[in-house]
């Protein structure tokens, strides 16, 4: 299996090819790299316009071939054409037959350095994706690909795809044999909870709950470490938090995803205008055990 980077020829393509060689090599697997070109038709049929048509493809293969030389000869990487009614749908039908594990976009334009802005094509992805979706914030392809991950954070809570997000941090650990950084949300949480010290409490036994869990799984030599998010609101908390440059942070779906869909919810979607890191979105899991339980 493989990460699918969704590629344009534009700065926003270069931050998501930046991340997605990136966490291909933490992962220690290759990435297949997709650019759609939008048609009404199935990609089987025909364009109408052939002269017009051909000339794109050839505009869009030459923008292939220079994305496969931007990426290190230690990743192994395809280049993937595709026609369909939208990029995102294009995207999702693509990892669909390739088996992807992953789905790697960045950044609308326009963003603020290091911000998100969520455009079109993210924002479907966010809503209907069956497997996770990396955001790569705006400036990713200035710290280079060569540059590895230095820690995996994973921001959970009590709500149902605890567990899977907490699993897919767990993998992502391991791959890369990256430090695991567990947050716990459960202050953020419970309303009126904020800095209470009772539910500081909590949310530090749900941290440590969800640390053994990873240690059980990881090597005995994995650096797994907890802390808990506090304050009036989700900003407030995560801005409390300490992020290095190279982290990169997972976060669940919503409560209303469908199970093994994305659904972002409004915890995510606040974190993502705070961070400035990479984030990694998790479709929830059919099942209903939460961490800690």
């Amino acid at each position: 299996m493989s990460l699918l980077v969704g590629y344009t020829a534009t700065p926003a393509g270069e931050d998501a090819l930046a991340l997605g060689v990136r966490l291909a090599r933490s992962r220690g697997t290759g990435i297949d790299i997709v650019l759609v070109l939008h048609s009404e038709e199935r990609p089987t049929v025909v364009p109408t316009d052939a002269g017009y048509e051909r000339h794109l493809s050839q505009l869009a293969a030459g923008w292939l071939r220079e994305a496969r030389a931007m990426v290190p000869a230690d990743v192994a990487a395809q280049t993937h054409l595709v026609y369909a009614h939208s990029f995102a749908d294009g995207l999702l039908e693509t990892a669909e037959t390739l088996g992807s594990e992953m789905i790697v976009v960045g950044a609308a334009r326009h963003g603020l350095l290091g911000r998100f802005t969520i455009g079109s094509v993210a924002s479907s992805l966010l809503h209907v994706s069956h497997v996770p979706v990396a955001l790569a914030p705006e400036g990713t392809r200035n710290g280079g690909m060569e540059r590895p991950l230095t820690r995996i954070t994973c921001a959970i809570g009590t709500r149902v795809g605890a567990q899977a997000l907490l699993e897919e941090s767990i993998k992502l650990a391991a791959s890369g044999n990256v430090p695991l950084r567990l947050i716990s949300l459960v202050g953020v949480d419970l309303p009126g909870g904020h800095d209470d010290p009772e539910v500081l409490r909590v949310g530090a036994a749900h941290a440590d709950a969800a640390a053994k869990q990873a240690l059980a799984t990881l090597n005995e030599d994995a650096e797994v470490t907890t802390e808990v998010a506090s304050g009036q609101s989700i900003e407030e908390a995560v801005t409390r938090v300490d992020w290095d440059d190279d982290d990169i942070v997972l976060v669940g779906s919503s409560r209303l995803a469908q199970p093994r869909r994305l659904f972002l919810g409004s915890t995510a979607a606040k974190m993502l205008h705070e961070l400035s890191v990479p984030m990694v979105v998790v479709p929830r899991d059919a099942a209903t055990t939460t961490v800690g339980e």
